[in-house]
């Protein structure tokens, strides 16, 4: 039983450090192996028992707080109105040039959102096409500052079909991973998860199926097709060594984003996204010293990272 106990707690953990209480389901969800029911709830009685965690309503947590799930509760309402909007805008981010699957992803992935929640996606793109792709959008992001709604737009991590396993294998980004909403593109999202098959080294494995089929209208084939040649791949290098450059320039500057997070993205030909050593090296640590915590007053379970 020392495992699924340890395992609870670990998985606890992770959540604890966004404020967010689990139903049993969900914890069973995000446990890396699947346990019989019994065997699960006889753990989590042990547990609650000596109050190792807490339940609070239909939640449970490491803490004993009504406002944690209160949060939990006005966050997953506020979700659900913000998903119909991000649903209508992925449908919309699947009709640019070279785009092969749309997901939606961050904490709205995970059905929370509170007053200053962006709406991020996941894009997959065509194999050496990613940078014309992301210009397109981006150009298309600057429009909708007009209309004060940029944060509806928050495109920061794109890979294309050669670069779809993640490097990074940790338990951040196997979350992010498993959370993932795919919108559009069915086919090339099971690529994807095929690809990143290690998840299954911190999660059961989950299967997908995305809400739509990417359906091309004539503009982008046309589009498509002529930037399928060697000026395509000009322009694609061009569109990339330029923005490295004026990213490197901001990071230089210490330019803060939005969130008041400093600038670091990362180039690539087949990737772009968010440096890890800020925001995701950050969370491991954060969660790295609870699992750390939880040994020191739980030596029974015998705690391993």
């Amino acid at each position: 039983m020392n495992n699924i106990l340890q395992n609870i707690l670990k998985t606890l953990a992770y959540f604890d450090i966004f404020n967010y209480p689990l139903t049993d389901e969900e914890i069973m969800q995000f446990l890396p192996e699947k346990n019989i029911r019994l065997l699960f709830d006889k753990s989590v009685e042990k547990l609650l028992e000596e109050k190792k965690i807490f339940k609070i309503g239909e939640f449970y947590s490491l803490k004993n707080r009504q406002s944690l799930a209160d949060r939990r509760i006005d966050g997953n309402n506020r979700a659900k109105h913000l998903l119909k909007t991000a649903r209508r805008i992925a449908k919309l981010l699947a009709y640019f040039p070279f785009v092969e699957s749309v997901c939606i992803s961050g904490s709205l992935s995970k059905n929370f959102a509170d007053q200053k929640s962006d709406i991020d996606f996941f894009i997959i793109t065509e194999a050496n096409r990613l940078w014309i792709a992301r210009s397109f959008m981006h150009l298309f992001k600057k429009l909708s500052y007009l209309a004060g709604r940029q944060h509806w737009f928050c495109m920061n991590y794109y890979i294309d079909e050669i670069g779809m396993e993640i490097v990074e294998k940790n338990i951040f980004t196997a979350m992010e991973i498993v959370t993932l909403k795919p919108m559009y593109g069915q086919a090339c999202f099971k690529k994807f998860i095929e690809a990143n098959s290690w998840t299954t080294n911190y999660f059961q494995k989950t299967f997908f199926s995305a809400e739509g089929q990417l359906k091309k209208v004539f503009l982008t084939r046309w589009m498509e097709k002529c930037l399928r040649s060697g000026f395509g791949d000009t322009v694609e290098k061009w569109l990339m060594n330029l923005t490295d450059k004026r990213w490197k320039k901001k990071a230089r500057k210490n330019r803060l984003n939005d969130h008041g997070g400093k600038i670091a993205m990362l180039v690539s030909p087949h990737f772009s996204k968010p440096a890890p050593e800020f925001f995701q090296s950050k969370i491991i640590k954060e969660y790295e010293l609870r699992i750390h915590e939880l040994l020191k007053t739980n030596r029974l379970y015998k705690m391993e990272l």
